[in-house]
């Protein structure tokens, strides 16, 4: 299992979490996604290693932005 944290921005409200949960799950080997609204924190339990790029594309996909870290 890898598990990898990063921050959502632009969050306000519980279908925002709603949203990057669903359009990041989607992304294959993905198991498990947890997300903080009033932290933005997100974090994403997988099968295989999963890259950056494809998490941040998902959280494009649903509105948002991952911060720069």
């Amino acid at each position: 299992m890898a598990e990898s944290r990063y921050t959502v921005t632009g969050m306000t409200c519980q279908h925002c979490v709603m949203s990057v949960t669903e359009e990041v799950s989607e992304i294959d080997g993905v198991t498990d996604v947890q997300v903080d609204l009033p932290t933005g924190a997100l974090t994403v339990v997988s099968s295989q290693d999963v890259s950056e790029r494809a998490v941040r594309s998902a959280v494009d996909e649903a509105g948002f932005a991952l911060a720069d870290a």
